[in-house]
């Protein structure tokens, strides 16, 4: 896909950049794509400009109650969508309400009455019952060098308040939240992997696990948003457990929703 800057947009574009120092958003010894700089099999049919958030603006102010539809369309959440970010903006923006490449139903989970399908291409998850899609969110997977393992696993355990014991928050010594926790896969030494709430900046970050939006969680230990409103990690976990109530410890699951991982070298039907 194609992107540019309509011509109009190019002075405060220009004005913008030059008001930053050139290392206000780089990230010391390593570099990130930008979500203009990330392509998706889903993007293909979207016609879309590469736009600069302006000093000020917000994703609320910029593209209105479209803000969830663009910020789904860039796997991106509000914490990273800030002046000097810039992201894929369809030319028509009614063309992704409700924004989502996964696939209406999946007839693999035909027989599941909780399917959970993730496709790491698309960075994206669907939630189906019974074959049929019921919701999907956004998600970041494994970044380079810690994969997200890909296959058939189900949901064997939940921790809604779960924390990391190998990583902490930037700049603390706060053990990572994994908040919202649903563990599908267990390897030989220990190591889980889960699907949890945290960050989504954009591209692939995770080391390993997939991550969903959760803002509250961000607000609590970023002090952004201020009005949380994305929650995907906490509605996907009270949708794999119900009707069991959550008392926010660790628990095994009997018969939890099937997973199933899939990227380019791995895409059944």
């Amino acid at each position: 896909m194609r992107y540019r800057f309509p011509p109009r947009a190019l002075l405060p574009v220009l004005l913008v950049v030059l008001s930053y120092p050139a290392d206000t958003f780089a990230v010391p010894g390593r570099t990130h794509p930008t979500p203009c700089g990330v392509q998706y099999p889903g993007d293909s049919g979207v016609e879309w400009d590469c736009i600069l958030l302006r000093k000020g603006e917000s994703p609320e102010k910029r593209f209105g109650d479209r803000w969830k539809d663009v910020l789904r369309f860039n796997r991106i959440d509000r914490r990273h969508a800030y002046p000097g970010v810039s992201l894929k903006v369809p030319r028509r923006l009614e063309e992704i309400a409700d924004f989502t490449p996964m696939p209406a139903e999946y007839p693999a989970g035909d027989n599941e009455a909780k399917w959970i399908l993730i496709d790491l291409d698309e960075q994206f998850l669907g939630a189906y019952e019974h074959g049929v899609l019921i919701y999907s969110a956004p998600i970041t997977s494994g970044e380079r060098g810690r994969k997200t393992p890909e296959g058939d696993f189900r949901v064997g355990a939940y921790h809604s308040t779960h924390r990391s014991t190998e990583y902490c928050i930037e700049g603390t010594d706060i053990p990572y939240p994994m908040t919202w926790g649903l563990r599908f896969h267990v390897v030989p030494g220990g190591v889980s992997y889960w699907i949890h709430g945290r960050d989504l900046p954009g591209y692939r970050a995770s080391h390993g696990c997939v991550g969903l939006y959760d803002e509250s969680m961000q607000k609590k230990h970023y002090g952004v948003p201020r009005f949380p409103e994305l929650e995907d990690a906490r509605r996907l976990f009270e949708w794999a457990i119900a009707p069991i109530p959550d008392d926010g410890k660790f628990h095994l699951l009997r018969d939890g929703p099937g997973v199933r991982i899939m990227g380019s070298g791995n895409r059944r039907k």
